[in-house]
């Protein structure tokens, strides 16, 4: 009997080795699809790559164009006088210039309001490879233009990452807050948003716990952390990472796939309004996975 006692040992050995062989191909496979997909969005004529300009705007009208003296500087395939701004307080108009032909949703603008991104969509106006939207940031009314054409998408060639590994998918636990609240995170603009945060995220590496808090929007199927650690100071994006998770199950379990950390927008452009690590949430320990620094900002 012995010799078959040693030979399932054996068996059960090979089993395991097969089965965290098969897991962590797993990892590697679904993150390498995860991140592709990733490359592919940032790449696309609408992606962050594309982000050429942000201006923000005063009372009053202001000018838009490629011209130097453009109170908007639009690119250089813009007509230097390509119409006006005027924002009246919390609204904006645009007038194209005569001759001038912007569209909305492809068909030609007029002229009028546009609607900002506070709440959904924004309008985007269109001309040629040029395109620019109004976003809101506080009390902050800045125009964000893009460009299909713009080097930096042109000269792109991807992001380097770490090795895939399946010891840094984390599973974490979610400890709710008694009560909703709302944490403060603050951005490159140096203003700071209060957003809603279920509670903290609980998880241990190598023996030590960690917390991390998340953010939920309201209506959304997952959780979004902002976060630095010991990597930003010299393998990382310097400001922190981003990361998304799925909701708890039922137990309150949440895994964090690190493998999955990604840069945010300010990586790639100076003309992005990112959120920062909110405070707490720089990690005391190397998270050497997901993306590395890429970009020069």
């Amino acid at each position: 009997s012995q010799p078959s006692s040693v030979d399932n040992s054996r068996t059960r050995c090979a089993c395991h080795a097969w089965v965290a062989a098969t897991q962590a191909e797993d990892v590697v496979a679904a993150t390498q699809a995860w991140h592709a997909q990733r490359v592919r969005e940032l790449s696309t004529e609408d992606g962050w790559l594309t982000l050429v300009g942000l201006t923000w705007l005063k009372e009053g009208e202001q000018t838009a164009g490629s011209a130097p003296d453009s109170a908007v500087r639009l690119p250089a395939s813009v007509p230097a006088k390509a119409g006006s701004f005027v924002r009246e307080g919390s609204t904006v108009r645009f007038q194209p210039a005569a001759g001038v032909v912007f569209t909305k949703e492809g068909q030609p603008f007029t002229g009028g309001e546009l609607k900002t991104d506070e709440k959904g969509a924004p309008d985007v106006l269109r001309l040629g490879s040029v395109n620019f939207q109004v976003i809101q940031r506080g009390d902050k009314l800045g125009v964000r233009v893009k460009d299909a054409e713009a080097p930096a998408r042109k000269q792109f060639h991807g992001i380097p990452t770490y090795a895939p590994s399946a010891a840094w998918r984390v599973e974490a636990r979610l400890v709710p807050d008694a009560a909703s609240r709302t944490i403060t995170v603050p951005n490159v603009l140096g203003t700071q948003d209060q957003l809603p945060s279920p509670g903290a995220l609980v998880f241990t590496v190598a023996g030590k716990e960690y917390r991390l808090l998340p953010v939920q929007d309201e209506g959304s199927d997952e959780l979004f952390i902002i976060f630095g650690d010991k990597t930003n100071s010299d393998a990382t994006y310097g400001a922190g990472r981003f990361l998304s998770a799925p909701l708890p199950d039922p137990s309150g379990r949440v895994v964090l796939d690190f493998n999955r950390a990604y840069n945010p927008p300010c990586a790639f452009s100076a003309f992005a309004t990112c959120p920062l690590p909110p405070r707490g949430n720089r990690l005391a320990l190397r998270v050497e996975a997901g993306e590395k620094r890429a970009g020069d900002h």
